[in-house]
């Protein structure tokens, strides 16, 4: 996934600045960001960081001071891209200009990027995000190269007030960096350390100061939000998830992403106890092959995770679930992808992320003869996605008739409908009878008409 992160006014907390000049062109940045939902809330951190420390964001890189690029390596060439960007921003060089690399590949490449981008400026792992005023009041002394490579053995997370949300009604809060679970073809231990939590206080302060600012969601975020666990003492992840959610203000609360060998009863539970809490649990399975998921080292067998998934479908509300699944990992026959799309119909996911198995850089699946030929992988993932097409075709039509809440989150002019998302995560396109249309961030009521296998259609119901 590609996100420009480039305009907006001061996020919740940050405190304008008039920009000044350095290196003969104002202190001004562009940003752009590569990745998941961690990328992008680690590029408002830093926007907010920057704009804190008297930088102007601009809209346009030939209009910036500094070039700021915050890559992401969970998938295939990631380096690859990141090296064709640079090389694109090389004509801007001539101007005076400074980059910088942050986030998984310049953790994963370090001092490398310098010898293959010598006009880079700033190499900087997520983990280092914390130093970034260090380094920029570095940068503007006149230093040309300045790293910040944390080790594995960092304790320190990025917290800060000053975040500039790109979205008024709903934000991320980071509640657990870094992972410790070492799967076979994952780079994000080696790329954002270890697992290290933040304090439920320190998380619960940021819920409030949101909700005073009118912010009416809030998503919990981790590489294993699950696997939390409080430097005080004072709470489980479920007790987080239910003290948020009990916050003044806010009417719906998410978590992503949670791994099974941490999902608990009480997490079900809490959804069940708290009304805010979103009826949606993402609980990425990779395999439906219990052998596959012992090469993965997942350390759960597909009997254990189904076991989850039964508490999950014993609540009392129904809650949706969606997962993520690898094809072609190194040895996996005929039989054990057909186990996979077996599961998908055991379980019945609302959703289903797939992607072809690549190696990744010092993982331990590097090792592994990949012997599956491309152009199979290619046919594998088309398996699995047109079984889960079914599934969803059929789960979807569940929500005809029904009348649901609806989050507001754009207006499609050209077709006259208003786009949302339920508290499902499932987006929802309706129509409304009166001239006016509902506010962003607003949450009407919506019947539902029709159903797809990806989205539903309504109309909005007076009242």
């Amino acid at each position: 996934m590609r996100l420009r992160t480039l305009s907006g006014g001061a996020g919740e907390g940050v405190g304008q600045r008039r920009s000044t000049i350095y290196w003969g062109v104002e202190k001004t940045f562009y940003i752009e960001t590569f990745g998941c939902q961690m990328n992008a809330h680690d590029s408002e951190k830093v926007i907010g960081t920057l704009e804190h420390e008297g930088y102007m964001r601009v809209q346009d890189e030939a209009d910036a001071g500094l070039i700021l690029y915050n890559t992401c390596s969970i998938r295939d060439k990631a380096e690859q891209k990141v090296f064709h960007r640079l090389n694109e921003y090389k004509r801007l060089q001539g101007e005076g200009k400074r980059f910088a690399v942050l986030g998984c590949v310049a953790q994963q490449e370090g001092e490398k990027i310098f010898e293959k981008a010598p006009y880079v400026s700033i190499v900087s792992g997520s983990a280092s995000y914390r130093k970034l005023p260090e380094m920029l009041a570095r940068l503007e002394a006149g230093e040309k190269r300045i790293t910040g490579l944390d080790d594995r053995q960092t304790e320190e997370t990025f917290d800060t007030e000053f975040t500039s949300r790109t979205n008024p009604h709903r934000g991320y809060i980071t509640i657990v960096e870094g992972c410790d679970k070492f799967c076979a073809y994952c780079v994000v231990p080696y790329t954002r350390g270890k697992e290290r939590s933040r304090a439920s206080d320190s998380v619960m302060a940021e819920a409030r100061r949101m909700a005073d600012a009118g912010f009416t969601e809030i998503q919990l975020l981790g590489q294993n939000v699950n696997s939390y666990r409080d430097p005080s003492g004072k709470m489980t992840f479920a007790e987080l998830l239910a003290a948020v959610g009990c916050v003044a203000g806010i009417r719906r609360v998410r978590f992503t992403t949670s791994h099974p060998r941490d999902f608990t009863r009480e997490i079900v539970q809490a959804i069940d106890a708290v009304p805010t809490l979103c009826d949606h649990v993402h609980l990425p399975v990779q395999s439906g092959s219990t052998r596959v998921l012992a090469a993965m080292n997942r350390e759960y067998t597909r009997e254990w995770y189904l076991e989850r998934i039964a508490w999950i479908k014993a609540a009392r509300r129904e809650i949706s679930m969606t997962s993520d699944i690898i094809v072609g990992f190194p040895g996996e026959t005929e039989a054990e992808l057909e186990e996979t799309a077996t599961l998908l119909e055991e379980v019945k996911y609302d959703a289903v992320f797939c992607f072809k198995y690549s190696s990744r850089p010092n993982t331990p699946a590097m090792g592994m003869a990949d012997s599956i030929a491309e152009e199979e992988k290619v046919r594998r993932l088309q398996v699995i996605l047109d079984r889960q097409r079914e599934v969803q075709r059929k789960g979807y039509a569940r929500h005809l008739g029904q009348v649901m809440e609806v989050m507001v989150e754009g207006h499609n002019a050209s077709r006259g409908q208003v786009v949302g998302r339920s508290s499902q995560n499932k987006t929802v396109n309706f129509t409304v009878k009166q001239p006016i249309l509902p506010a962003l961030g607003s949450y009407p009521m919506v019947r539902i008409t029709e159903t797809f296998p990806n989205s539903l259609v309504g109309e909005a119901v007076a009242g």
